[in-house]
């Protein structure tokens, strides 16, 4: 696979505005994405900017930032602008999305996500961890993939997403870390497609895809990384990267 990383970020945010350029150890948080992204190892790595200051402050640590127009609907159609920019020739045939408010992701989680496009049958890649906190398994706020590992596999086909309590019955809960692996193809198929009913009616993007008919692999990895949206994130992920 010929991969490339791409970084979807706006400065607009409900709850944390400027986020991306949040100061964290030093740089901005946006900045750290980039330098998780780079440590994976999985390719060239590309922000995909919906602001100029955003622009600015990726060139200013020597990144490469394409600046996409800004009223764009979505994370992924930013994406899907950026690598249209970057790479017109189509040199990269796997697309990574990675979100751009994660600055104390793992890298092993990016390499993880795209580890299930080795099979060819395989259109969109993603990533899960199992709940091990009583409360998660209730929150709808926790994204729960429908699927099952068999022994000793740490792949599986996701059948669904949802907010709800699922599947029922005994065994382990999977929340869906929503970072993307996508075969180019597939990426430039998604974003033409209009949103699905499911999509709208859970807000979860990617049964855009599954009601389209696509394949959806996941990969489980230890822990869910920690997403910054608020005050106390943020406060959270200094401390970490400050250790």
């Amino acid at each position: 696979m010929n991969s490339l990383i791409v970084i979807p970020s706006r400065l607009a945010s409900t709850r944390l505005p400027n986020k991306p350029l949040a100061d964290i150890a030093g740089l901005p948080m946006i900045v750290q994405c980039l330098k998780r992204a780079e440590e994976s190892n999985s390719g060239p790595v590309i922000v995909a900017a919906g602001d100029q200051e955003i622009v600015d402050a990726i060139e200013a640590h020597g990144g490469t930032a394409i600046m996409t127009d800004p009223d764009l609907p979505s994370g992924s159609d930013r994406v899907w602008a950026a690598v249209e920019a970057y790479d017109p020739e189509g040199k990269y045939d796997v697309i990574i999305n990675v979100q751009g408010d994660l600055p104390t992701l793992d890298p092993h989680v990016i390499e993880a996500t795209a580890e299930p496009l080795k099979d060819a049958a395989v259109d969109i890649s993603t990533a899960v961890a199992e709940i091990t906190e009583e409360e998660e398994k209730t929150n709808p706020n926790v994204v729960k993939a429908y699927l099952a590992f068999q022994q000793g596999n740490h792949i599986a086909r996701a059948l669904t997403f949802t907010r709800a309590t699922a599947p029922f019955g005994e065994g382990p809960l999977y929340h869906h870390i929503g970072l993307y692996g996508y075969r180019r193809e597939a990426l430039k198929q998604f974003v033409s497609m209009p949103p699905g009913l499911l999509e709208q009616r859970e807000k979860l993007e990617q049964l855009r895809a599954l009601e389209a008919g696509m394949r959806i692999d996941a990969a489980l990895v230890k822990t869910v990384p920690l997403g910054v949206d608020t005050l106390e994130d943020l406060e959270k992920a200094r401390q970490v990267l400050a250790g």
